[in-house]
């Protein structure tokens, strides 16, 4: 299920890059992989359903969608819009900070996702893992 915070903010930071937007190949570029990274992370939300926690938490295994590819759809595409953005403003310093402290982040709770998923699924989540990316 979708968080009305989070979309809420990721839409504000959204329209404030449209309405300061730096002209160019580079803006168009980086709004495009931003608008990609958003709508495919706002589906990942969607597909995860009422298994979306905000804490580590195993109601049911999600394989299916997005969830046949990738573990952690949310956290990759969430990374994927967060760099469109840095990309088309030019904020390069501030981009690689918070890139390196987002991926730090998402990495750190996708290790404590797969280990209650792990405990709850055992064998099964080990051979979804064997299918799956990240």
């Amino acid at each position: 299920m979708l968080s009305y915070g989070d979309i809420v903010f990721y839409l504000g930071v959204y329209a404030y890059c449209v309405r300061h937007h730096r002209p160019g190949l580079q803006y168009f570029a980086g709004m495009t992989v931003a608008t990609v990274g958003y709508a495919v992370w706002f589906l990942a939300r969607a597909q995860l359903g009422k298994s979306f926690t905000p804490r580590p938490e195993a109601r049911e295994l999600v394989t299916t969608g997005l969830y046949a590819k990738f573990r952690n759809p949310i956290y990759v595409f969430s990374v994927v819009g967060i760099f469109g953005l840095c990309l088309a403003m030019h904020w390069y310093v501030f981009g690689l900070i918070y890139l390196v402290l987002l991926g730090l982040i998402q990495w750190r709770r996708a290790r404590a996702e797969a280990a209650v998923l792990e405990a709850k699924f055992g064998e099964q989540y080990r051979q979804y893992c064997a299918h799956t990316w990240f």
